[in-house]
């Protein structure tokens, strides 16, 4: 079986232009072997941040949660599709992830960041970067930015224009680095027990 990659988005407007990008990323690795899968917190609408996963007592937490927390737990590497939003983090995606913590810990995450105009997302995934080693996570230096998302994509959904061949030349080196690390940090959680 191929790596295990969730990838997170976070956009909860109506014409959400982004969720083309996450979609093309799940294509994209799974053509790599890996067993990618979106996360859209639109889709999951988890509650603002009240209780934390592991503030439940056992068994009482919210189905969508206790299933979420399986699938991260689970993982084997995370990608983060990052919108910017007034030069900082879209705040849907910073709630799903903000109701965990132990369960990212120990593998690697990976930021693509996108926006309507030329700086592509660059401020939110430079926000994102400590916000998720934080939370645990080694960030690969790798990233991909991809600028006028509402023209980056055709309407099958495939790169196109120069934000989408921006992606397509990236991509192969972001995903070598991410499956570098994943399998780095396998390998090391096989090898010896986190030490917390």
């Amino acid at each position: 079986m191929g790596d295990r990659i969730l990838i997170f988005y976070g956009s909860y407007r109506s014409d959400r232009q982004g969720i083309a990008l996450a979609e093309w990323l799940v294509g994209a690795f799974a053509a790599r072997g890996a067993a990618a899968e979106l996360v859209d917190a639109k889709a999951l609408d988890l509650p603002m941040l009240d209780r934390m996963y592991k503030e439940y007592p056992e068994g009482e937490a919210p189905p969508a949660l206790e299933t979420l927390a399986a699938k991260i737990s689970a993982a084997d590497a995370f990608v983060f599709v990052a919108g910017e939003y007034n030069w900082s983090v879209q705040p849907g995606l910073k709630n799903l992830t903000d109701h965990f913590l132990e369960e990212w810990y120990w593998r690697p995450a990976a930021i693509v960041s996108y926006s309507a105009g030329r700086f592509a997302g660059a401020r939110a995934g430079l926000a994102w970067h400590g916000i998720l080693s934080e939370m645990g996570m080694v960030v690969v230096s790798s990233t991909i930015a991809v600028g006028g998302i509402g023209h980056a994509f055709d309407a099958a959904g495939a790169p196109a224009g120069d934000g989408g061949a921006a992606l397509s030349h990236a991509f192969p080196r972001f995903a070598d680095d991410l499956g570098w690390w994943t399998e780095a940090a396998r390998s090391q959680r096989e090898r010896r027990a986190p030490p917390y």
